[in-house]
């Protein structure tokens, strides 16, 4: 019995055994996440989705052809579950349906990508998760 007390309490005031939540904000997050159901399932009613390229620059987002580039609008946050220092996010400013997220940004290994975006008033979501 003494053992396990040891543990526990060990457990619970080292520093060392930090226990950080996934995301700083994590209840704010829940509470939106059928806002982002909502956004997602117009995504899957779009002719074509987003869909993503490793390039030598970096990795491309490329944006449905079948709509104008400059009504586009949103945020593109790039999620490092290993490590939340490298986390950033970028405004959607696109090139030709295209958009650069360069390489410079990006460490090898896994990414987590969430396009929040809108057009025409209705808003989408992506999500994916890659390893660059």
């Amino acid at each position: 019995i003494s053992f396990i007390l040891y543990f526990v309490i060990n457990m619970n005031i080292n520093t060392k055994y930090n226990h950080d939540l996934v995301t700083e904000d994590y209840y704010k997050q829940e509470l939106e996440f059928q806002n982002d159901i909502d956004k997602e399932t117009n995504a899957k009613h779009l002719v074509q989705n987003i869909e993503w390229k490793k390039i030598n620059e970096g990795i491309t987002l490329t944006f449905p052809e079948n709509i104008k580039p400059e009504s586009i609008t949103g945020k593109v946050f790039l999620y490092r579950p290993s490590n939340k220092q490298f986390d950033f996010e970028t405004t959607i400013s696109l090139s030709n349906h295209n958009l650069l997220i360069p390489d410079k940004r990006l460490l090898d290994g896994r990414w987590n990508i969430k396009v929040d975006w809108q057009y025409n008033g209705k808003s989408y979501l992506y999500k994916k998760e890659i390893i660059y």
